[in-house]
């Protein structure tokens, strides 16, 4: 029986290059990096942090949503081509 198995995985380059560069900083590859986190799972029965989908405050949630809608509409909201635009028409309006 062979001492080692393969494991293909597929990842996005920009995940492998900052994760390389992450644990390189730490005098280890990729390849160390899984084996420790299978044998930490192993050893907690399950992933060894905890899953759960991100919360937020309700304003966050707010901005994040008209964030979104911003995105799909455009047309609906004003742009400015500079800081100096924005601030020079804030400065009409209010006069």
């Amino acid at each position: 029986m062979s001492k080692t198995a393969n494991i293909n995985l597929r990842i996005d380059p920009e995940t492998k290059k900052a994760a390389e560069n992450l644990f390189s900083a730490f005098g280890i590859t990729i390849t160390d990096a899984i084996n420790i986190f299978l044998k930490k799972s192993i050893m907690e029965g399950g992933l060894p942090f905890e899953v759960k989908q991100p919360r937020y405050n309700a304003e966050t949630e707010a901005a994040m949503e008209e964030a979104r809608e911003m995105i799909l509409h455009p047309e609906n909201y004003t742009s400015y081509n500079s800081v100096d635009e924005l601030f020079s028409t804030l400065e009409t309006k209010t006069e």
